[in-house]
């Protein structure tokens, strides 16, 4: 069975820390790109950053970039989302996904698998 398994949200203050971790099956895992989407309330479901399989690419939206980091370790089967210098509106539920065939990697409907989301809460 396909799973992705999310962990690492909380509250934190603002200019905090946070790292999102996502745990996939190896089936999951090989060969494919891992995305985060974020979602607030009352808000759609958006990109927050991707990885290729072998860690080539990374994307990130332009309000995450510089502050999020994204990486993965194959032989664990994890992508991270290390998310520094946190701000209120990063406020949302996030989300690990991924996909083998990526044509367009910030819209949700390429992926193929997700995992269950994790609160993240920054306050002022």
């Amino acid at each position: 069975q396909v799973q992705l398994v999310v962990s690492g949200g909380g509250l934190v203050q603002a200019g905090g820390s946070l790292r999102l971790s996502c745990t996939a099956s190896e089936d999951t895992f090989s060969g494919h790109v891992l995305g985060w989407f974020r979602q607030a309330p009352g808000k759609e479901r958006e990109f927050v950053s991707a990885i290729t399989w072998k860690a080539r690419d990374t994307y990130y939206s332009d309000s995450v970039k510089g502050r999020f980091t994204i990486s993965r370790d194959n032989a664990k089967n994890t992508v991270y989302l290390l998310m520094n210098n946190l701000k209120p509106e990063d406020t949302a539920v996030y989300y690990c996904a991924a996909g083998r065939i990526i044509n367009a990697i910030t819209v949700p409907s390429e992926y193929d698998y997700w995992g269950q989301g994790t609160q993240v809460t920054v306050s002022s």
